[in-house]
């Protein structure tokens, strides 16, 4: 029960909103600004921001308007040898590892930037949404040379700047952090090489406590799944120079290109995959495997590799108390590996349209094989189907492991069961062959494996991809104070990362597919494929691709899309008849233009029916008119769309018809009103 005083301080309250609503004046008693949250015209944007990463590579000539890599294009190499121990009973991984740079930029290196991402399994990082399965002592550095000369690793403040300016001086900083930096003594020259050696060991995480990929990297001491496992030299490029972002759990990584060679130990009877081609198969396989494998290529069967009876050195293995597994990739963005004591061995093939027949491997648990019944199959069809359809396959195998953190993906491997084989295989494309920077634009990554995982699985069902009705979707989300645009950073896009990265690049690219064309879409992302193919685009760089691509100025598509939580918000008005014409009045409420889609359906008519102007016809029953984007671009929010139907007699009249537009409430765009 209220008090007295509070009862009626509460209906004073209440009755306030009520008084606002049936005044236009404020408290001084002169009328308020705004009476309404839409006003009478819209400024149409039609430019693409730029910012000033890009801005500095266009005046450097790296990068240009055409969408291409500019003629002063460059990008470092780094790469990485390694030698790691897989000791299962401490469930930790201790590692040697040399990396040789090649400083292909016109900088001088002051700093060299680590990303050390098992960090973020010690208990004092900051973290995104991701938990970890347990802390750890994160990744424990002992020991870094530099050109031969030791680094000193004792714990110092942090430079103020990534060039390494405000340091008290050569050393090394933040190697308890997911990201470190190396302030050098004599910096790594443009144009030369520097090398790199680091000792290090982690533990790999696990238990029922992870939530997120990534998060749990082994089941007990059965099988382990190390990702992001080794310390890596950051991305450095012509845009931001080091990428010094740190890592959080959610977003992923990016990496520069470069050669692995790696060495893996582990106890005899244990298999191990990953990232490369195997080096030594007749040291570390028994000739059974062997010979099995060479049957792979000639069919599309799936092969036993090593089967479930068959356990321990000399059985599952080559005899030995412990086997060092050797694994090479050459232009790759990273490595990852998988071991288990327990592992089923499958492989079949894929044909590569131009390449030939590549192997696949899957490897998992044997309680497990129901998830792996289909995997071949779906990961053939993927790679297949991504390769005619962007660019071909251009690694010498796939392979799918088993494992806690099952949907990841890595250059040649897919962390993976025949759930996400479909997704994660197109992952291959990007980031893994266009090195996109899926940290901070993850909808070049994961959106665009959205979409095309739509073609693909039309294609698997033997049907025609359907786009209609996707970007109208977006019309019901925009708005929501919860979402961060397109461009904003992903590493820092809150709740909505996923819709973000994954969920509004489909609906982005139904539009466009609305505008130009699905196919012509799909061919200019092809074309896009392959020109930066192993190579670090940036958004502009593909929103220049594709203009040029596509022969339209787009400017004013990719600001709303990717710069904007804007929509289009359209609806039909009135339908009139004007001096012998048709004339349909469209109102646009929403600040994204777009163009203006109309289906006129006709009641039947017996006699034969004269060709209408400007339409095309659906059936003879159905016409479809379609108004450029341009007619918005004067600011106006009503066009009246002229029609010439004859003395044909309207049945019905469907704006956005194909749904191809983000409209927040679609059931305003038929005449007459309330049909469906």
């Amino acid at each position: 029960m209220f008090s007295k005083p509070f009862a009626s301080l509460l209906i004073v309250l209440l009755l306030a909103p009520l008084t606002l609503a049936q005044s236009s004046t404020g408290a001084s008693g002169q009328e308020t600004v705004r009476k309404s949250v839409e006003y009478p015209t819209r400024s149409i944007r039609r430019d693409v921001p730029i910012t000033n990463s890009i801005a500095k590579a266009m005046k450097a000539g790296t990068r240009d308007f055409s969408g291409r890599p500019g003629p002063n294009y460059w990008q470092i190499k780094t790469d990485y040898t390694i030698s790691a121990k897989l000791l299962p009973e401490t469930q930790t991984i201790w590692g040697v590892e040399k990396i040789v740079l090649q400083n292909n930029s016109p900088d001088d290196l002051k700093t060299l930037v680590f990303r050390l991402d098992h960090n973020i399994f010690r208990g004092l990082v900051p973290r995104g949404f991701s938990v970890p399965a347990e802390n750890t002592e994160g990744m424990v550095v002992t020991k870094i040379l530099v050109d031969g000369k030791s680094v000193d690793l004792a714990p110092m403040q942090p430079p103020r700047s990534r060039q390494g300016e405000g340091s008290p001086g050569p050393g090394a900083y933040g190697l308890d952090q997911t990201v470190a930096q190396l302030v050098l003594a004599t910096p790594v020259k443009a144009g030369s090489k520097a090398v790199i050696e680091v000792e290090w060991n982690t533990k790999l995480p696990g238990g029922p406590n992870g939530r997120a990929h990534r998060m749990t990297q082994r089941w007990e001491d059965r099988l382990f799944q190390p990702t992001q496992w080794y310390p890596r030299l950051a991305s450095y490029d012509d845009m931001v120079g080091w990428d010094s972002q740190l890592y959080l759990g959610p977003a992923e990584f990016h990496n520069n290109f470069g050669r692995f060679d790696v060495k893996i130990e582990v106890p005899g009877g244990w298999i191990v995959s990953g990232t490369g081609v195997l080096q030594n198969p007749k040291e570390v396989l028994t000739q059974t495997a062997i010979d099995r494998l060479s049957k792979v290529l000639g069919s599309d069967a799936e092969v036993t590799i090593v089967g479930e009876d068959e356990r321990g050195p000399g059985k599952a293995t080559a005899a030995g108390g412990s086997l060092v597994w050797h694994m090479v990739a050459d232009n790759v963005n990273d490595f990852a590996w998988a071991a288990s004591d327990e592992f089923v061995w499958k492989a079949t093939r894929a044909t590569i349209p131009g390449k030939g027949p590549i192997p696949i491997n899957m490897l998992y648990l044997p309680e497990r094989a129901r998830f792996f019944e289909r995997a071949g199959a779906i990961s053939r069809h993927a790679l297949e189907f991504y390769s005619a359809l962007w660019a071909p396959y251009p690694f010498p195998q796939l392979t799918l492991q088993d494992g806690p953190s099952a949907g990841m993906e890595y250059p040649m491997v897919i962390n993976s069961n025949q759930g996400a084989a479909d997704h994660e295989t197109g992952h291959q494309w990007w980031p893994m062959m266009v090195g996109n920077n899926e940290t901070r634009y993850g909808w070049m990554d994961e959106g665009f494996n959205q979409y095309m995982n739509i073609l693909s699985r039309a294609d698997a069902d033997g049907k025609e991809p359907v786009l209609d009705n996707v970007g109208q979707i977006y019309g019901r989300i925009s708005g929501s104070e919860d979402e961060p645009p397109m461009m904003w950073n992903a590493n820092y896009a809150g709740e909505l990362y996923g819709f973000q990265t994954y969920g509004k690049t489909p609906m982005m690219l139904s539009m466009l597919g609305g505008v130009v064309g699905d196919k012509e879409v799909q061919k200019a992302m092809s074309d896009y494929t392959e020109t930066w193919a192993f190579r670090h685009p940036s958004p502009w760089d593909y929103m220049f691709f594709m203009e040029n691509a596509l022969g339209r100025d787009l400017g004013w598509f990719w600001y709303y899309w990717l710069f904007t939580t804007d929509s289009v918000d359209g609806s039909i008005r009135s339908v009139v008849a004007k001096k012998g014409k048709t004339v349909v009045t469209v109102h646009e409420a929403g600040e994204m233009p777009s163009p203006v889609v109309l289906r006129v359906e006709f009641e039947p008519e017996k006699s034969a029916q004269k060709p209408i102007p400007n339409a095309k016809m659906v059936d003879d029953d159905t016409a479809v008119f379609t108004f450029p984007v341009d007619v918005w671009f004067d600011g106006r929010r009503d066009f009246e769309a002229e029609l010439e139907l004859g003395k044909r007699r309207i049945k019905k009249i469907t704006l956005d018809p194909y749904g191809r537009f983000p409209d927040k409430d679609p059931k305003d765009n038929v005449w007459p009103a309330g049909m469906q």
